[in-house]
């Protein structure tokens, strides 16, 4: 009989696929190649290959040549032949091919069919594979696209902004230079009229007869005094800092992020100022302070700090009696001077920047006496506080019409008001005016409040 086909057990065989190793019927042939997963595979009809002139012959025994492998020993799982059976296989279950090839047939192709799952779900691994290759491509060509263009903007921000920075050092430049050329021409000028006084006097004290020196004595004295008088600094009006800060934030330029800045304005210690409530007046032994800006040449307020500020506070009559100040830099051109005064009286202050007193210094600074807390009662007068007593006295001093000795509504200064039994303040979170009370007044100031 013809071999039957591996994978229907229906039909006969018609053909062999190369690929897989199969026999196929005539209608599993035709499946084979419209299968997407077995349609490269080569088919080829049995009649044209060498197995056709095998396929109906019987497959002789290995050990006995003359004998057909019609047998299958089950437990070693091998066709035998019937001396097999007879010989070493004789106490194994064997059967006859014909009975055992569907049994193991179905095992095969289930196994096939398992392997053939296995093949389609590598083949659609290695398509996804193939897709995310292509997307990766896609994907990096679209980021290498974006680097250059943030690398384009990039490169005209720093462009710009280095233009904009020499600009920038152009103009300080010329600003530097515009000062000096004005500072030049007034001295040269001073300088001028000074030289002319000079041989002219010179020459009236050389040539001149006595009239002569005496009639214009007073003429050049006046010019010469006037020259001599006339106010000048003794180094140019700028300096040459210029400086370049790579790594400061210098902002954004066309939308990204920049660094490098020109240090270029200095601190004008004649228009910095001074500003605070407590600049020119302080309380013994309670922490007082003003705050320092300090400003460059055109009056605009620096915006760093890192000057050297020094602040002195001493005492005028007592010399060896000074208060400490410390000055906090706050990093944007202001400075916070704090002191806390041990002794009352008037102090002179000196705040210099770079050297130089800034505007408004030296200044005068009063330190009064500690706050004098009230020791008396805040009320309407003693009569009513002390609930009707004509004999109470109130610390004030003030009298009540009709004879009381207390002070009431008729208190000259604050009729009907609240106040202060011991100094007749009106205000309750006022200073006591009184000074230490003595043992008369305190007596009496004690007498009013137990009233």
């Amino acid at each position: 009989a013809a071999a039957g086909c591996d994978l229907c057990a229906d039909g006969a065989a018609a053909g062999r696929c190369l690929t897989c190793g199969v026999r196929l019927c005539r209608f599993c042939c035709r499946a084979h190649r419209r299968q997407k997963k077995t349609a490269s595979h080569a088919v080829t009809e049995l009649e044209n290959t060498k197995d056709c002139s095998q396929a109906g012959k019987p497959l002789l025994c290995p050990s006995h040549p003359t004998e057909e492998l019609q047998l299958f020993c089950e437990q070693c799982d091998h066709p035998v032949c019937r001396d097999c059976v007879l010989g070493r296989h004789r106490l194994h279950p064997c059967d006859f091919t014909g009975n055992v090839i569907h049994r193991h047939g179905d095992a095969l192709r289930e196994l096939l069919k398992s392997s053939q799952r296995h093949m389609d779900t590598l083949e659609d691994v290695l398509s996804r594979v193939d897709e995310m290759g292509s997307a990766v491509r896609s994907r990096a060509e679209a980021v290498a696209t974006e680097i250059c263009q943030f690398a384009r903007g990039y490169v005209k921000a720093i462009e710009e902004h280095r233009d904009r920075l020499l600009k920038q050092l152009e103009d300080l430049k010329v600003q530097k230079e515009n000062l000096l050329h004005l500072q030049k021409a007034q001295l040269q000028q001073l300088l001028l009229d000074m030289r002319t006084g000079v041989e002219f006097t010179e020459h009236l004290l050389t040539n001149g007869s006595d009239v002569e020196i005496l009639v214009t004595k007073g003429v050049v004295s006046s010019r010469l005094t006037k020259l001599n008088s006339v106010t000048y600094s003794t180094h140019p009006s700028v300096d040459d800092r210029i400086q370049f800060s790579p790594h400061e934030k210098a902002g954004q330029c066309c939308g990204y992020e920049v660094f490098g800045v020109i240090l270029s304005r200095v601190v004008d210690p004649a228009r910095c100022t001074l500003h605070g409530e407590d600049l020119h007046s302080a309380r013994q032994n309670q922490l007082s302070g003003f705050t320092l800006l300090c400003k460059d040449t055109t009056g605009e307020r620096m915006g760093r700090g890192g000057e050297p500020v020094r602040v002195t506070i001493t005492h005028k009559d007592k010399r060896d009696c000074a208060v400490k100040p410390t000055v906090c830099d706050n990093g944007d051109g202001s400075y916070c001077i704090s002191y806390s005064p041990e002794e009352p009286g008037l102090y002179a202050v000196c705040v210099c920047v770079k050297g130089q007193h800034v505007q408004g210094s030296p200044f005068t600074l009063t330190v009064r006496h500690k706050f004098r807390e009230h020791q008396g009662v805040f009320h309407c007068c003693t009569f009513c506080s002390s609930g009707g007593q004509k004999a109470a006295r109130c610390a004030c001093g003030g009298t009540m019409p009709g004879g009381y000795q207390g002070c009431g509504h008729g208190h000259k200064g604050h009729p009907g008001c609240h106040h202060w039994s011991c100094c007749g303040q009106v205000k309750e979170s006022s200073e006591c005016l009184c000074g230490p009370p003595s043992d008369t007044s305190q007596r009496s100031l004690l007498r009013t409040v137990a009233l």
